[in-house]
């Protein structure tokens, strides 16, 4: 089954990939990005954000934003 993921952690980039049927949304973090956490990321699918649990499907659209950037400083109160 053919997705389209976009990884938007540094560079950045976008490719259609082929995942296995019944692949969850947390499986796929896991493969792509295996040293980091899911909670220091946004994590949607066709623009929306979804559970962990979520079954990919043909044609989704995935995307990857990290929540924190790395070197930036909180703002003070």
């Amino acid at each position: 089954m053919r997705i389209m993921y976009i990884n938007n952690d540094g560079g950045g980039f976008a490719d259609f990939i082929n995942v296995e049927e019944g692949m969850t949304i947390e499986k796929l973090f896991k493969q792509k990005m295996p040293h980091e956490e899911a909670h220091d990321y946004l994590i949607r699918v066709n623009r929306q954000p979804v559970p962990k649990e979520y079954v990919l499907k043909e044609n989704d659209r995935v995307t990857v934003t990290p929540t924190k950037i790395e070197g930036a400083r909180p703002v003070s109160q």
